[in-house]
Formats: C-alpha cells, structure tokens, sequence
C-alpha cells in the first residue's frame, strides 16, 4: 500500500480540534447516568462497521476488550436487534447512531422515543459523539493509518 499523507502533521490544529471533541465527549460520558464510556465504545465500533472502517473497528475493538467488554458484545454488534446482550439504553443509542449514519430523517416519532429513553443531554452528546466518529472513520479511510498498529492505553 501507498504512504499517504500524515494528516497529524499537516492538519495539526484541525486535528487537534477533532481531539478536544473527543475530550469534551469523554468527560460527558464519564459523568453520565445513561451513555457511559462502555456505551460510547459501543456506539464508536457500529458506526466504525457501518462505514467499514478497517482501522477504527480495530482500535475501537480492542478498546472495548480492554475496558472489559465481553466479545459476544463485540461479535454480536452487527446483529444487535437481534442479541439478547444489549440494555435499552445502548439499544436506543444504537439506533440513534445507525440511524444518523445512515443520513435518514429523524421523525418526530424516533426523536422522541430517544429523548424518553436517554434525554435531551445525552441525544445532544451522542449526536455530536455520532458526527465524531463518521468524520474520524472519513479520515481514516482517506489516509489510511495501518490496521493493528493501534495498542489500546
């Protein structure tokens, strides 16, 4: 494969942006009663599937594993209507995060049932955090940083 360009280091303070995103997220997600850190994780890993995202399914896989994630989570994610693994909460987060990343409208209906199951902080957070990852996913793709290089922290 071709070494494209080092968007770190051409892009640094676009870059870092993205990263202060990521800080104002953890912090929410760290604080909340409905979408926690193990949510979050879920939420990064469909949406990374969805966009078939070959280096963030990888990271955000091992993230989860090293938070304590249980692999038939991990494994059962592409068919999580379908698993009996998932909360109420993380299944409206997943259908919030499928739902935007497929650019469908949100009707009056699914919002909702989505303010009622996580609340009008946690919709405003997750949809931000949805964004996040889409456009992290679009960069990745683009500049394609090694798959399995990503060593959880």
């Amino acid at each position: 494969m071709t070494l494209r360009a080092n968007y770190f280091a051409l892009a640094a303070k676009g870059m870092e942006i993205l990263m202060n995103q990521e800080s104002y997220l953890r912090g929410q997600f760290s604080n909340s009663e409905t979408l926690t850190i193990p949510v979050w994780e879920l939420v990064k890993l469909r949406v990374s599937q969805i966009n078939q995202c070959a280096f963030c399914i990888d990271m955000h896989s091992k993230d989860a594993l090293s938070q304590g994630e249980a692999s038939e989570r991990i494994l059962g994610l592409n068919a999580w209507r379908d698993m009996p693994f998932y909360s109420q909460i993380e299944r409206a987060a997943l259908e919030w995060a499928e739902h935007l990343t497929f650019g469908k409208p949100v009707s009056d209906d699914i919002y909702q049932e989505v303010i009622d199951e996580l609340g009008e902080q946690a919709v405003v957070d997750l949809t931000i955090a949805v964004n996040a990852i889409n456009s992290w996913n679009r960069i990745a793709k683009t500049f394609k940083p090694e798959v399995g290089s990503y060593k959880p922290q």
